[in-house]
């Protein structure tokens, strides 16, 4: 009698005990749930992280060198006074950082076979596609590329929107390595040492232009 009294008590028991702790299927779902938002909003996050480092990573790399030469966009006045500068003028040209292409693109316009470098390679895809748009991609051409690492000897015309501190060494570099017939077009700051042989517009607008063969000839560094 006791083993079946007591095993008839023990089932008893076992019927009444509580289930194993098994989570119910909702919070299984839940904590799903919970996991797959995790992984998408850290997935969104390292993704936008990624996007920026891409994007900033070209505009803060040139400020991080010695001299900085920023993007800032010429004005319409700018370009048209760089362009009276080059009238009568041929040979190729060329953009020292060229930015967005403007310079280039106007030049191209021109009849004049030109060359922007940029160190900035969105803006260097951004002025190919702007030349592409404009119709004139064969005559307009740009390169990813550092000023200091360039040779300009094959230019006879030579554009520069530069800062202060870049135009004294600029002006060694191109003293040494220009044909005497390259004609150089500063825009917004001069040449430290350089005579200019026109001056044109005012404020930021204002161009400067000087002639290799006057430079040379006793019109340049002292």
């Amino acid at each position: 009698m006791f083993p079946t009294a007591f095993g008839t008590h023990l089932a008893t028991l076992e019927e009444g005990r509580p289930p194993e702790c098994v989570p119910p299927a909702s919070l299984e779902a839940s904590s799903l749930k919970k996991s797959s938002w995790g992984a998408l909003f850290t997935g969104i996050v390292g993704g936008t992280l990624v996007a920026v480092y891409a994007v900033a990573t070209p505009f803060i790399t040139p400020a991080l060198r010695r001299i900085c030469l920023p993007f800032v966009p010429a004005t319409t006045k700018q370009i048209e006074n760089v362009v009276k500068m080059l009238q009568c003028r041929s040979g190729p040209l060329v953009d020292i950082g060229s930015g967005d292409g403007r310079i280039v693109i106007a030049a191209a316009k021109e009849g004049f076979t030109a060359v922007g470098y940029e160190l900035n390679p969105w803006l260097v895809w951004y002025s190919r596609y702007r030349a592409w748009r404009e119709g004139v991609q064969a005559s307009a051409r740009f390169y990813i590329s550092d000023l200091w690492k360039v040779t300009f000897s094959q230019y006879s015309n030579v554009v520069i929107f530069g800062v202060p501190q870049m135009m004294a060494p600029l002006e060694e570099k191109l003293e040494l390595e220009l044909q005497d017939d390259a004609r150089v077009i500063a825009c917004r700051f001069p040449f430290p040492h350089w005579t200019p042989a026109q001056v044109t517009g005012e404020g930021i607008d204002t161009v400067w232009a000087y002639d290799a063969r006057t430079f040379r000839g006793g019109g340049g560094r002292p």
